[in-house]
């Protein structure tokens, strides 16, 4: 194993804490692919309505921002890691609740979607955190596409395992057993992150500091507009089409099929992103990926849609997500990096990108049901899909500009207010 990750990564040098932030990275990405896919399709069986499924998702994104605020307070008041084992722990709680109300699930939408949304901030802010503190530079690049390369891998084994799960056992049975799977690996994950060096803060929780400095900090305030866009995007689209592949079907088990194609040309695509991607074609991919990927929605608004059709938006999303998300997450930590205060206020500054992130996911979904109020669901839908994925093409124009030296030497935190 250590003889195959050095060919991926070349002659980057890993330490300890890198390592198991990858393999905890790992597990979560594993336990949601098991279960998360099919969380929605769940809900959606019991009332067939695409509204009801917007507003469980809205409660999540809505609770998501709101925990992230907190858990950056306790990131820097006691420690990253135990914010990150709070994370887990509401994960679990939440497929615990929704295993337990089983077809009483949709009464509870809200509330399932806080839960999710509680479990999401805590894990995110804590997990970002950990791993701008983790990395360098150098590093940078390899930690995000081989984190991409195991989710891809757990997107491929994950789904179509649960699919075959739920579609040859009693139903109820079926999701009974891949959640407690889930529960499982989130536990792992628990055990794993207690060998993680304890990281507290010092200094004061400084967010309004943070956010206020988009003004004067260039840079910053690009990431940001950035960040809103992707989420403009993200919010309507993580729940849409997974819905679509099962009315298309109406089968767990194709389902699985859909995620284990997407995520296998997912995987080589992560796979050759994060080996010869360097930063200085950072930009360049950004902008081909954000191209691809709005192009692919033509493939499912037109047309009656199909299995096929999916199949094929599935393929090319793959290609170009990794494209995109390994330079530009990649990107954004460079840009904290070289920020005002950046070594003391690195927790701040994570949990201002993910406000900004979850602002355009709220926007996306509110978006979305205006559309379904307007026109319907049949379409409303594929309109707003058409509106809303402009959003990863619009991440060029806002980091076009960004311009930032780069080096293997570790960071060192420019204090300089950059334009």
């Amino acid at each position: 194993m250590k003889k195959w990750v050095q060919t991926v990564v070349g002659d980057i040098e890993l330490n300890k804490d890198l390592n198991l932030l990858l393999v905890i990275g790992g597990l979560y990405a594993l336990s949601i692919a098991l279960s998360n896919t099919f969380v929605n399709v769940y809900l959606w069986k019991q009332s067939g309505e695409f509204m009801d499924l917007a507003f469980y998702n809205l409660s999540a994104v809505v609770m998501q921002p709101i925990t992230f605020v907190l858990a950056g307070r306790w990131a820097k008041k006691i420690d990253r890691v135990v914010v990150l084992r709070l994370g887990v722990t509401f994960l679990s709680i939440f497929f615990f609740t929704v295993l337990f109300l089983g077809e009483n699930a949709g009464t509870y939408l809200v509330i399932l979607g806080g839960l999710l949304g509680i479990g999401s901030g805590f894990y995110w802010l804590s997990f970002n955190v950990l791993t701008f503190e983790i990395t360098e530079p150098e590093t940078r690049d390899f930690f995000n596409g081989f984190l991409g390369i195991l989710t891809s891998f757990a997107g491929m084994i994950g789904p179509i395992s649960a699919g075959f799960l739920i579609t040859h056992m009693d139903k109820l049975t079926g999701y009974r057993v891949i959640f407690a799977i889930s529960l499982g690996l989130f536990l792992t994950a628990v055990v794993l992150s207690f060998f993680l060096k304890r990281r507290s803060a010092k200094g004061q929780y400084h967010l309004r500091d943070v956010f206020r400095i988009r003004k004067e900090y260039g840079q910053w305030r690009r990431v940001l507009r950035a960040h809103y866009f992707q989420g403009i995007r993200e919010g309507s689209f993580i729940f849409v089409i997974v819905v679509w592949v099962y009315v298309a079907t109406e089968s767990e088990l194709a389902l699985g099929t859909y995620g284990l194609i997407a995520s296998a040309v997912s995987f080589v695509s992560y796979f050759l992103v994060a080996r010869f991607i360097k930063p200085v074609y950072r930009k360049r991919s950004i902008l081909i990926a954000g191209l691809i990927l709005y192009g692919a929605i033509f493939l499912i608004v037109l047309g009656d849609l199909s299995f096929t059709r999916l199949i094929m938006y599935g393929i090319t999303i793959s290609i170009a997500y990794p494209l995109l998300l390994v330079p530009y997450v990649s990107l954004t930590y460079d840009v904290i990096g070289h920020g005002w205060k950046a070594a003391e206020m690195r927790v701040e500054y994570i949990v201002v990108r993910e406000l900004f992130l979850n602002l355009g996911r709220i926007s996306s979904i509110l978006i979305l049901i205006g559309f379904i109020l307007t026109f319907g669901e049949e379409s409303g839908i594929p309109k707003a899909l058409l509106v809303l994925g402009l959003g990863h093409t619009l991440i060029y124009w806002c980091i076009r500009k960004i311009n930032l030296p780069f080096s293997g030497e570790k960071e060192a935190y420019s204090m300089e207010k950059q334009e």
